[in-house]
């Protein structure tokens, strides 16, 4: 114990300063005791002081008070939850506003930090429907049990755009560590301004397909049809047989006519290379006959 007081008096304000700066950055106190080989206590209650006072100097006062109560503390961390997306300035404007004395923009950074809130950039992510997240977990326990073989015959697609210009606007969130996927500190988006372009891929397993940069302009069905479905698809279709599972999104291009017809098409179509005679349609349709099973001979014979 005495070893311990003895070092705790022998901490210089640049010493006790570094200590804090770790901690800041969300080091652990047994992590950054161990750094500067002191004891796990000396280093929490130095902790525990900057929080308090929002100083780690001991024996020194400038003579300033103390810019906030711990009331004004808990008001500060408060409405940075209710609304993520304040700047420090802005909750000290409002927080000067409702005490009626002056609180800096570092103050409440501080006071943020010691409340557990860091600034950091929010996740982005398509909206999502309570239908929609129900679906996708039925989906996910319906085969989770899949084994490498049978994930092996999915291929997994999505378009993305890319543009010159950032769509965070540099936007920050105050949020706590460990919760970067948490719903309230998303942000959600579905639609992308600006010029960009627009890409298409598809992976499975082992594989993958080539990158397809759209030309400028809308995608409609036709041209999802023309573009992906037919030169792309297709292909990993035939290589996989009738087994093979695409998986693509709710877009619109996705969902028309044309795009379903062609989805469901017959397994003629899933052939890698399609007939383009009159007597290799015959014989592929042979093919097709005898590839039949039985149960289903039979009871098309019953309809």
């Amino acid at each position: 114990m005495a070893n311990n007081q003895s070092v705790r008096r022998h901490l210089d304000a640049f010493t006790r300063g570094r200590i804090i700066g770790k901690l800041e950055e969300g080091r652990s106190v047994t992590s950054v005791a161990a750094e500067f080989g002191i004891a796990h206590s000396i280093v929490s209650r130095l902790w525990r002081q900057f929080q308090t006072t929002g100083t780690a100097i001991r024996g020194f006062s400038s003579g300033r008070p103390r810019g906030t109560t711990p009331a004004d503390d808990r008001y500060i961390v408060l409405q940075a939850r209710r609304n993520r997306g304040q700047t420090a300035g802005e909750i000290a404007r409002h927080t000067t506003q409702a005490t009626g004395r002056p609180i800096s923009r570092l103050t409440v950074a501080r006071n943020l930090h010691g409340g557990g809130l860091f600034a950091r950039r929010p996740v982005r992510c398509v909206p999502l429907t309570p239908a929609h997240r129900r679906r996708r977990s039925l989906w996910c326990r319906e085969h989770r049990n899949w084994r490498d073989n049978e994930w092996g015959r999915v291929l997994f697609t999505d378009e993305s755009r890319f543009s010159l210009s950032s769509d965070s606007h540099r936007i920050l969130i105050w949020r706590e560590r460990e919760s970067r996927n948490h719903p309230s500190n998303i942000i959600e988006r579905d639609r992308y301004g600006g010029h960009g372009v627009l890409v298409w891929g598809g992976i499975m397993l082992g594989s993958r397909t080539d990158l397809h940069i759209f030309d400028a302009g809308s995608v409609n069905g036709t041209r999802y049809c023309n573009e992906i479905l037919l030169p792309y698809v297709r292909l990993f279709r035939g290589a996989m047989g009738l087994q093979f599972l695409f998986m693509d999104d709710n877009a619109p291009c996705h969902r028309t006519v044309a795009a379903e017809q062609l989805l469901e098409s017959r397994r003629l179509a899933a052939r890698t290379l399609p007939p383009v005679a009159i007597r290799e349609l015959r014989l592929a349709l042979q093919d097709e006959w005898a590839a039949m099973p039985q149960e289903l001979i039979d009871t098309l014979k019953t309809l």
